[in-house]
């Protein structure tokens, strides 16, 4: 089988919901257009506007687990985001503009015992990916199904939280590219290294409840690793369906 591109998706606020697309124009050196474009930075947070920080500095999944619950729909022509969640009213907001919506928002489904949510911040240009550099994150539906094999039960694929979803692989395999280069539509994308995964993946994508002890499943081979970064070495648009190939 030839592998394809199952899925796209983005995440236009960091930890605060996602958005399954069907095709996309990547760019030399930057994250997928509107991926993690803003960011919600908590009360201790040292994350400024304009520049990248690490996840540390935010509100997300792994502190917050509800949040994984959250769905999202962009608008790119007016920058706004509509936001829903089993437990709250969908909201529509400009993540800047309206942040102390945002911010009330999200409050009720944030844990007492955590550092609060204060501000939205931005880079533009690239995402505020858990990467320094603008990666992209591709993840296998073989590997996926190794760990739903293991659990003895299947798991929503979004909670991975991955840009890029390949099918038609062995399982694991997108491990082996790592220092390699692979084709898909008209991109070439450079894998830079392995992802290491984090409590966010142990809450369910639909509940925010955490449910499944994905890390353990993932040390029974020896780490606790899921899919891989990218780097974008050529502009180009990919479709679901492009097939893929190492180069």
């Amino acid at each position: 089988m030839t592998p394809i591109l199952k899925h796209i998706w983005r995440h236009p606020i960091k930890s605060h919901g996602r958005e399954e697309l069907t095709s996309i124009e990547l760019s030399k050196d930057k994250t997928l257009p509107w991926d993690r474009c803003w960011a919600v930075a908590h009360e201790t947070s040292k994350a400024n506007n304009g520049s990248w920080a690490e996840c540390v500095n935010f509100s997300r999944g792994s502190k917050a687990p509800k949040l994984m619950a959250i769905n999202a729909s962009l608008n790119e022509s007016n920058e706004e985001v509509t936001l829903s969640h089993p437990e709250l009213e969908s909201i529509t907001i400009h993540p800047e503009k309206n942040a102390d919506e945002l911010i009330n928002w999200v409050y009720p489904i944030m844990p007492e015992n955590r550092s609060k949510s204060a501000k939205i911040v931005r880079v533009l240009g690239r995402g505020m990916t858990d990467t320094d550099y603008p990666s992209i994150s591709l993840n296998s539906i073989t590997s996926h199904q190794a760990v739903e094999n293991k659990l003895g039960e299947k798991l929503d694929i979004r909670r991975w939280r991955g840009n890029l979803w390949l099918d038609g692989l062995d399982p694991w395999e997108e491990f082996n590219w790592v220092g390699k280069t692979i084709s898909i539509g008209e991109c070439k994308i450079a894998i830079q290294e392995r992802i290491v995964r984090c409590l966010a993946t142990t809450a369910n994508p639909v509940t925010g409840q955490r449910d499944v002890d994905t890390l353990s499943i993932l040390e029974t081979w020896g780490h606790k690793d899921f899919g891989v970064y990218g780097q974008v070495l050529e502009t180009g648009k990919i479709m679901v369906g492009d097939t893929i190939s190492v180069l």
